[in-house]
């Protein structure tokens, strides 16, 4: 075991030079050019008309329909001459007809989901397809848009994979054998910036046989910089081979059988850096993590067991049902206290597009759903009150929708702003598909953020990810300064966000904070906070002065509850937490590689070195935090750069810090403490504190902190009181 221990470090700290050859892609990527007809339902007469611009020389537009984009048949349903046609006779439901229009060698497809949610989402419906219709266009873009390789860690393209509903006992399952990894398997490839979804009420509604995420680096065993996918509502028949490390998210899953690595690549000769699973049952097989450092595993159901499940440093298992007992590496908690799921698009029986929005629940164990029920929630129809956004949209056709009462749905993009989103009244919803993109390039007029939030009851932001290609005061901000609502009927909840400062561009960025939440009872379930530690700048000292933010998150608000946090690289304290009674279930961290030399890179008015990964302020009096690491890769320094403490909290019988774990990556710098000048040094191997509730170390020096301030908004952005 301490060999394995020594070689995976090794490992490691090759994997992240390795992460740092990534070359970026253009960030000046545009969409092809597309001849786009329209389409329009006449629900009375149950007619289709359609309507497309001149194309082609000479002769009739020839029309043909089929009942999905990859139907196997396409039938023959007109002729004309003209630039409009009506189908009298259209299949039953509105959204299972698709049509081609063809002149001369060129053909157009034209359909209602097209129009409604653009060209970055594609559907699939087995009624009309064959198995293997979905995997092998799936496939394809993995190997032919650069989905793969490290070319699409950058790229922004986005892309979400939607599958309908199985009909009459038929599956997507193509039939394979062995592991997700092996050609035989015949496994779905999901890449960069892709999203796969099931429109069923229920995850066995969607049958896929086997699932894979192939990493790019070390020819395949090297996950950690396998970012940026995601998948949910399905049920895998399979094999389920989820090789990834941060900013990925699976949830609410079926899963019959997986390999016997939840990061399977054919051995066990694999590293990643993380991830998140949560609202999943798994039916037959305990997986196994092994390969991972750390994990997070949030209201999960696994067959009965006692073997190990794998993983080196820390692994928090939340909710779950049949979690791994308790030891130095694993931290079992018995609830999640207050959660509510994210919200997903579906089909009802209706045969409409509709988002479930699911309820909170208090002191949950397992799954929030059952075979035959969708659990307890909200059901909103997108068409009457959702705006579908899609690529191109701007900050103001997105503001006016919120000021007009509507949620909005983010198709697959990447969303450049004039000005921040401004989520400004009770119960909002702001919903992603397809990792897409909140930026701010390519104008240079917003300079204070990607998305505000006020302080409101019920607010829901999910599944974006905030770029910043301008200097900001923040990314994302929840609350103005000095909040104090009280949301605990009706909280705020945050999932599967990601900040990024820096990787993509390169110009100078200089951003106060990724993230604050200063309103009281936000819930954030899944973060990814990163100051890039690759990319398009070159390492060391310049990124050190070109990307720089100081904070990853700051939280002011009280009764403040994070599920699986994973920050990264940021500059001084890369969690500071202020506010009262705040718990963290799992922390992730590295510290910047790129602080250049100790005086650069001390806190406490310098008397300390470095800055500790996560900070709760000695003015706090009641904290609690479980399932902590920090692991130090201080590469590029001049070689006598340390880090005084991983964490640092005050000397208080209510602020407890639990299971938290040190070690070296990579570099010559170590955190030389785990937690108040206890713990021990990373220079001698890993360092665990299993629980620090008890004043035994030194309290930090008493502080003030920096904070940004109202005068931080511009005067045109009106907040409502």
């Amino acid at each position: 075991m301490i060999k394995k221990v020594i070689s995976l470090c090794f490992v490691f700290a090759f994997a992240l030079i390795l992460c740092g050859f990534a070359t970026p892609y253009s960030s000046d990527e545009k969409p092809e050019n597309k001849i786009e007809g329209k389409i329009v339902y006449n629900k009375k007469k149950h007619s289709i008309t359609l309507s497309w611009p001149a194309f082609g020389s000479s002769g009739n537009y020839t029309i043909t329909r089929g009942g999905s984009h990859l139907a196997s048949d396409f039938v023959a349903v007109g002729s004309t001459s003209k630039m409009a046609f009506t189908d009298n006779k259209p299949n039953s439901n509105k959204y299972e007809n698709y049509y081609k229009v063809t002149r001369n060698d060129i053909t157009i497809v034209i359909s209602l989901e097209n129009q409604i949610f653009g060209s970055n989402m594609y559907f699939y419906d087995r009624k009309y397809e064959k198995a293997e219709t979905a995997k092998n266009e799936i496939n394809s873009h993995f190997s032919k848009i650069g989905l793969g390789g490290p070319n699409g860690e950058w790229t922004t393209k986005r892309q979400a994979y939607y599958f309908k509903p199985n009909v009459n006992g038929q599956t997507y399952d193509v039939g394979g054998s062995g592991s997700a990894s092996s050609p035989e398997a015949n496994s779905i490839e999901l890449g960069f910036y892709s999203h796969i979804g099931g429109l069923g009420r229920v995850p066995s509604d969607v049958k896929l046989g086997s699932i894979f995420t192939r990493p790019h680096l070390s020819g395949g065993a090297n996950a950690t910089c396998t970012f940026w996918r995601s998948v949910e509502n399905v049920e895998v028949m399979r094999d389920f081979s989820w090789t990834v490390s941060q900013s990925t998210s699976a949830r609410r899953l079926l899963i019959e059988s997986t390999s016997k690595y939840i990061s399977d690549i054919g051995n066990t000769n694999f590293w990643g850096s993380g991830g998140f699973i949560a609202d999943t049952h798994y039916t037959s097989d305990r997986p196994n993590w092994k390969g991972q450092r750390q994990w997070y595993t949030r209201n999960t159901v696994f067959p009965s067991g006692s073997g190990d499940m794998g993983g080196s440093y820390n692994m928090v298992w939340q909710g779950c049902v049949n979690p791994p007992q308790s030891d130095e590496k694993n931290s079992p908690v018995l609830t999640a206290p207050i959660i509510r799921e994210k919200p997903f698009l579906f089909i009802d029986k209706d045969g409409e597009y509709k988002v479930f929005v699911p309820a909170w629940q208090k002191d949950r164990v397992g799954v929030s759903w059952s075979a035959t029920d969708m659990g307890k929630g909200k059901i909103q129809d997108l068409v009457a009150e959702w705006y579908v956004a899609k690529e191109g949209d701007t900050d103001v056709e997105i503001n006016n929708a919120l000021k007009a009462g509507k949620n909005v749905f983010f198709t697959p993009g990447h969303y450049s702003l004039n000005t921040p989103i401004q989520v400004n009244r009770k119960d909002a919803i702001l919903l992603g598909a397809g990792i897409a993109s909140v930026t701010l390039e390519p104008t240079e007029k917003n300079t204070w953020g990607c998305i505000y939030a006020d302080d409101k009851d019920g607010i829901i932001i999910a599944g974006l990810l905030m770029d910043s290609f301008n200097s900001t005061t923040y990314q994302v901000r929840i609350g103005a300064e000095g909040a104090k609502a009280d949301h605990a009927v009706d909280p705020i909840l945050l999932t599967d966000i990601t900040c990024r400062v820096g990787g993509v561009q390169s110009k100078n960025i200089q951003i106060q904070v990724a993230m604050q939440i200063n309103s009281n009872n936000v819930v954030g379930d899944h973060f990814w906070l990163w100051r890039a530690d690759h990319g398009s700048q070159k390492g060391g000292d310049l990124r050190w002065v070109r990307d720089r933010c100081r904070n990853g998150l700051i939280v002011t608000g009280n009764d403040v509850t994070l599920y699986g946090l994973f920050v990264e690289h940021f500059q001084e304290y890369e969690v500071l937490w202020l506010g009262e009674r705040g718990r963290t279930y799992f922390f992730q961290n590295e510290p910047p590689y790129d602080a250049p030399n100790q005086a650069s890179w001390s806190s406490q008015n310098g008397k300390v070195d470095g800055y500790a990964a996560f900070k709760v302020a000695n003015t706090v009096k009641e904290h609690h935090s479980i399932g902590m690491g920090s692991y130090a890769v201080m590469t590029g320094t001049d070689g006598n750069v340390n880090k005084k403490n991983g964490f640092e909290a005050p000397n208080k019988p209510n602020v407890i810090v639990e299971k938290m774990c040190t070690t070296r990556f990579a570099g010559s710098g170590n955190i030389q403490n785990v937690i108040n000048g206890t713990g021990g040094s990373t220079a001698t191997g890993v360092k665990r504190v299993a629980v620090y509730n008890n004043g035994e170390g030194a309290q930090p020096f008493d502080e003030e902190f920096t904070l940004p301030s109202k005068e931080s908004y511009p005067v045109y952005i009106s907040m409502e009181k």
